[in-house]
């Protein structure tokens, strides 16, 4: 039995030792693996291949007056857009690119308002070399967002992933048309969710990664590691106006709800109350001899709004929608608009150092207007 025995240890060593030659090959030369590799050396030339077909290239045109030739959009210093432009003094034209990305076979195209904004004519390119024309179907400035439409055949719309199911550390990919080079896939990681107060736009909620974001990445899409759309690439924060490992995306939750409002209304529908709100300070609460900052304060209201209607007057306190605390003004924005127009809404606070209560029935929100 010993002879069998020291036979079979030989072999079940030899077994080890060829594992572990193995794996150690393959982790130095992942291309053993057909090019996939192991993790540390993964490819995701496979989802960058599925959704690189859905993203394109926007570009606009609009009449200005004269102006100095070849200059580009404003750095982002503060947060800037990802857009890029060009001017020709000579024709009066300012053209401007940025990115899109193909949402329905039907050739609904997602991207971001200030890519289009007060353009004149509008063409959309596609990997694989075709162009169309493209009409606005709408926009809402409130999220930076305009949904276009074109008409060809044979469109790859993109898959759409959640943004809710991200997690900051997360591989996350950019694709885009920056600076008009051509598509370009960049990748990086969820940096924060949630980012906001930014000064971008009304409703914000962005996606920060170090996918590296340039003039014109707007409007092109943020993918996971399976090829999901879960973002639209929207603003990058510079110095220089080129990539700092600071880019922002609108969640694809977000800008999915929105599409689809665009589609059916051309327009998206939201609650209002017409106040200006201002978050309650550590020393406004103090002023206003408040236990807590939560809530906010009154601090203007709209003529004939639906706040004016019902008594609400500049010093009143809100610390309620229909019964559920609100943190800040922000927070009390985004429940408000949340609402549909028509909608009966019961807030509590207090006027004059005495608590109320008030039912309201929101109206819709006009664009760029406060709570």
């Amino acid at each position: 039995m010993k002879p069998l025995v020291r036979l079979l240890f030989f072999l079940f060593q030899a077994a080890v030792v060829g594992l572990a030659v193995a794996f150690v090959a393959v982790w130095l030369h992942p291309a053993l693996l057909g090019g996939r590799g192991l993790v540390g050396a993964a490819s995701y030339a496979d989802a960058v291949a599925r959704t690189s077909p859905s993203v394109v290239s926007v570009h606009s045109a609009r009449r200005v007056r004269p102006a100095p030739a070849a200059t580009s959009e404003p750095s982002a210093a503060q947060g800037g857009f990802g857009g890029y432009q060009t001017r020709q003094s000579a024709g009066r034209q300012e053209s401007s690119l940025g990115s899109g990305v193909i949402v329905s076979s039907d050739g609904y195209v997602l991207t971001n308002y200030h890519v289009i904004k007060g353009a004149d004519a509008l063409q959309v390119g596609l990997q694989d070399g075709r162009s169309a024309s493209a009409r606005v179907v709408g926009v809402d400035p409130d999220t930076d967002l305009a949904l276009l439409k074109v008409d060809l055949p044979n469109l790859r719309a993109i898959d759409f992933g959640r943004s809710d199911d991200l997690h900051v550390g997360d591989v996350v990919l950019a694709i885009g048309d920056p600076y008009g080079v051509g598509q370009t896939v960049t990748n990086g990681i969820v940096s924060a969710l949630g980012r906001n107060q930014l000064g971008l736009s009304t409703f914000e909620n962005f996606i920060q990664t170090d996918a590296a974001i340039n003039p014109g990445n707007s409007g092109g899409a943020l993918i996971n590691a399976r090829g999901e759309l879960v973002g639209i690439d929207t603003a990058l924060f510079s110095q220089s106006g080129g990539s700092n490992g600071i880019g922002f995306a609108i969640p694809v939750n977000l800008a999915r709800g929105v599409m689809q409002q665009l589609i059916a209304n051309g327009r998206v529908l939201r609650g209002w109350l017409g106040v200006e709100p201002q978050d309650i300070t550590p020393e406004l609460a103090k002023a206003f001899q408040l236990q807590t900052t939560g809530g906010f304060i009154i601090t203007s209201v709209v003529p004939t709004s639906p706040a004016a209607e019902v008594g609400l007057s500049p010093g009143d306190i809100i610390r309620s929608i229909d019964g559920d605390a609100v943190a800040n003004s922000r927070e009390a924005l985004n429940r408000i608009a949340g609402k549909p127009p028509g909608t009966l809404v019961t807030l509590g606070g207090m006027h004059n150092g005495k608590d109320f209560n008030v039912q309201v029935t929101v109206a819709e929100r006009p664009v760029n207007s406060s709570s």
